[in-house]
């Protein structure tokens, strides 16, 4: 599972993994990679056909530079959904499925790479079948390998509270594509958006840190999605200086209740919108999750929606890794902390 992936999944890098990543940083070949359990996978050499498993590894495929290679994907990215210079290239790759890929598709894509975002594919597909096994991979000539930080989210050792898994994913996918100057370029951007942060709210004491609930709203109104703490929303919530009001909660995503959101009471609430393809059809989706916290019995006492609280950021760049996670980190601090994050 890939992520630096020689990183390790939820804590400090042994001596093994600190070689991996020199190997990995170095910008040659070979690169040996690791997956969550520790299991290697090594290149020669970068690959030439990429299948992505969903629009998370394929945006950072193309910011590296490297979206040339990649020959197919599952959940595709909306059209217009990244900025526009990304936009045209992912809208020419081929959507293998609008979900999970089918494994017969997916064995028989061609591919000698495939950059998988999940943890386990069962149960997500929805009558797509198994999941193909790391034998039936090796068999197709396809190299499998995971982004850490968010497939490995659920069985890491403690809370997300920074970005330095995405960023070792993006370090990754650099080594593996050849495309390490750029992965570089990229992470040093990302860092010095959120280090601007810290040093505006480093100082903020954590009672002073407004409490925050991200609403997925996409994900159905009867009974909410919570984003826990091993997820990647937890770090970009707590580096913009706010408290996910979930972050007791062991894991990435759990089904709560509306009385758990009640009882929590948060001063903010995010908006948590997927992307239309438009900014208009976004600000329409965007309008309608807050008329419903607004018009709902359980909701509309809480503080957040009574003081008009609201963040209107989509959800991809808040729970998937990726580089707009600095970007929110950003966006989320100058809306809590409006006295302090110009």
């Amino acid at each position: 599972m890939l992520g630096l992936l020689a990183a390790g999944c939820g804590g400090g890098k042994d001596s093994e993994d600190k070689g991996t990543e020199k190997s990995a940083a170095s910008g040659g070949f070979p690169v040996t990679v690791t997956d969550c359990m520790g299991a290697e996978t090594a290149f020669t050499e970068a690959p030439q056909k990429i299948v992505t498993s969903n629009a998370s590894s394929l945006e950072i495929l193309l910011r590296l530079g490297a979206g040339d290679k990649v020959i197919g994907t599952g959940f595709p990215p909306a059209e217009g959904a990244l900025p526009a210079e990304l936009d045209a290239r992912a809208q020419k790759v081929e959507v293998l499925s609008q979900t999970v890929i089918p494994k017969e598709k997916l064995l028989g894509s061609g591919a000698d790479l495939y950059i998988d975002t999940f943890a386990s594919m069962a149960g997500m597909g929805g009558g797509m079948g198994d999941a193909p096994t790391e034998e039936e991979f090796k068999a197709a000539g396809i190299k499998h390998v995971y982004l850490k930080s968010t497939a490995c989210a659920p069985m890491s050792k403690g809370p997300s509270k920074d970005l330095s898994a995405v960023q070792d994913d993006i370090t990754s996918l650099g080594a593996v594509t050849g495309t390490s100057a750029k992965a570089r370029e990229l992470v040093a951007g990302m860092k010095e958006k959120v280090d601007g942060v810290q040093k505006a709210i480093g100082g903020t004491a954590e009672d002073a840190r407004p409490t925050y609930f991200f609403f997925d709203f996409d994900a159905g109104t009867k009974q909410p999605i919570a984003v826990c703490n091993r997820q990647v929303a937890n770090a970009v919530i707590t580096l913009a200086g706010a408290r996910n009001v979930f972050a007791d909660c062991d894991g990435d995503f759990k089904q709560v209740s509306w009385e758990d959101v009640v009882s929590r009471n948060p001063d903010w609430i995010q908006l948590g919108v997927r992307d239309r393809g438009s900014e208009a059809a976004d600000e329409k989706a965007f309008d309608e999750a807050q008329k419903w916290l607004e018009g709902n019995p359980a909701t509309k006492g809480l503080k957040a929606v009574k003081d008009g609280r609201f963040l209107r950021i989509g959800s991809e760049r808040t729970t998937i890794a990726g580089v707009e996670n600095a970007t929110t980190v950003q966006d989320i601090a100058r809306a809590v902390h409006p006295d302090k994050v110009k």
